[in-house]
């Protein structure tokens, strides 16, 4: 396409003079939902339009499998041509060992550091002074989205913090909706455990713990409340949640069963699929608080080192096109996440997309996960602590607090 002409001719010339043939170039992801698919195919569409490559596709439901799986194959020498991962150190292996195309020339002649912004999310990337990765996507898992009609139908206002939502949960269980609806996973479990968390320490008190490893906030009461928040929040469940996917959850809001969910910006994907307006059939509820936090989260692509250099040069030209601005604006609309650069046309933003883009303007509202500052490992330990709490109603706030003191104490 005439657009991409710039942008794939300056990624060709950094490799140097030497032709090369169109290659096929197979990108493992894990976007298997409605709205992620739609997103997904925005990326291998425009990539097909620049000519001569093409984007082979590998889906594999579920984060962690698609990660196993890219891990798997590279470290055995059978590497894909891209994958996907989160804004984390999940991938630091790879690097490590080598195995990944470095995109710093590349990075440098666009200039990425001048308009990819925070800069958190392209710090990631960088391993030893060098680029091994593109952000694609702003994603924070603090949203709220409710049914408007459920609430509607329950007499109840629409909440403003968790604490309006526990007070007012019986009325939408004698309603016949259910309150919170949540899935079983233990990702979901977590991430959850994450928002409420949040809600209640703020952004000083995340990084106190996450980045300072601050033992007296951990074991403090903002994180005690938390617990019982969280604890609270399991009386208002429904008995299908065992097993089941986020995006099924979501459809639950969508069809009017359930009142609320906890989920990440990437839940807009699915009702914008629906045909949901928002403000009319559903609400993105930011915190959920009045004062409230975004992290950035999202996703990056790496490229594992080849020994073909036409897949080499349609790597590049394919971290070129992630980043280009009109590229931006369609995916992220189509994700319902925000883009990694603000220099692109968003007039097609919903009220959710701009409620999201105002946070993100006030650098004292904007938060690192704690996965930016913990491995995947502490992370983990921190997800089956919170999927144990949630499955044994007979643990403790205490005893669930204890633990998590515990991990964060020998957290790497």
């Amino acid at each position: 396409m005439k657009k991409f002409t710039v942008v794939a001719a300056m990624a060709t010339a950094l490799l140097g003079s030497t032709a090369v043939n169109a290659a096929d170039v197979e990108v493992i992801h894990w976007w298997t939902s409605g709205g992620e698919q739609a997103a997904v195919s925005v990326f291998a569409r425009e990539f097909d339009a620049l000519g001569e490559d093409k984007w082979v596709d590998t889906a594999i439901a579920g984060g962690e499998n698609a990660r196993s799986a890219t891990l798997q194959r590279t470290l055995g020498g059978d590497p894909p041509g891209a994958a996907q991962f989160n804004i984390s150190r999940q991938f630091e292996e790879l690097a490590e060992a080598g195995l990944l195309l470095d995109l710093t020339p590349l990075a440098e002649e666009e200039g990425w550091k001048d308009f990819i912004r925070p800069a958190a999310i392209l710090d990631v990337c960088e391993f030893e002074g060098k680029i091994y990765c593109v952000p694609v996507n702003i994603h924070s898992w603090q949203w709220a989205w409710a049914s408007v009609p459920a609430f509607e139908k329950a007499g109840v206002p629409l909440p403003k913090n968790l604490d309006e939502f526990i007070a007012e949960a019986p009325k939408l269980q004698e309603a016949g909706v259910i309150p919170f609806a949540i899935g079983g996973e233990a990702w979901q479990i977590g991430g959850a455990m994450g928002v409420v968390m949040l809600s209640q320490l703020g952004k000083t008190g995340h990084e106190a713990i996450y980045k300072d490893r601050n033992l007296e906030v951990a074991g403090g009461p903002e994180v005690l409340n938390a617990i019982k928040i969280f604890k609270s929040l399991k009386t208002f469940t429904d008995e299908g949640s065992a097993n089941r996917t986020w995006n099924d959850t979501t459809n639950l809001v969508i069809q009017d069963q359930a009142a609320l969910q906890i989920m990440g910006d990437w839940a807009r994907g699915e009702f914008a699929v629906a045909g949901e307006k928002p403000g009319v059939d559903y609400a993105c509820i930011a915190g959920p608080s009045e004062e409230a936090y975004l992290d950035t989260g999202g996703d990056i692509f790496l490229f594992p080192k080849q020994e073909d250099a036409a897949v080499e040069a349609a790597q590049l030209k394919m971290a070129s096109m992630m980043v280009n601005p009109q590229v931006q604006a369609l995916f992220n609309n189509a994700k319902g996440s925000l883009p990694v650069r603000d220099d692109v046309d968003m007039s097609l933003a919903d009220d959710c997309m701009k409620v999201g883009l105002d946070i993100l303007k006030d650098p004292n509202r904007v938060i690192q996960g704690a996965g930016i500052y913990l491995t995947q490992d502490s992370i983990g330990q921190m997800d089956d602590l919170w999927a144990e709490a949630w499955a044994n109603p007979d643990m403790t706030a205490e005893e669930i607090q204890q633990r998590f003191v515990d991990i964060i104490a020998s957290a790497e």
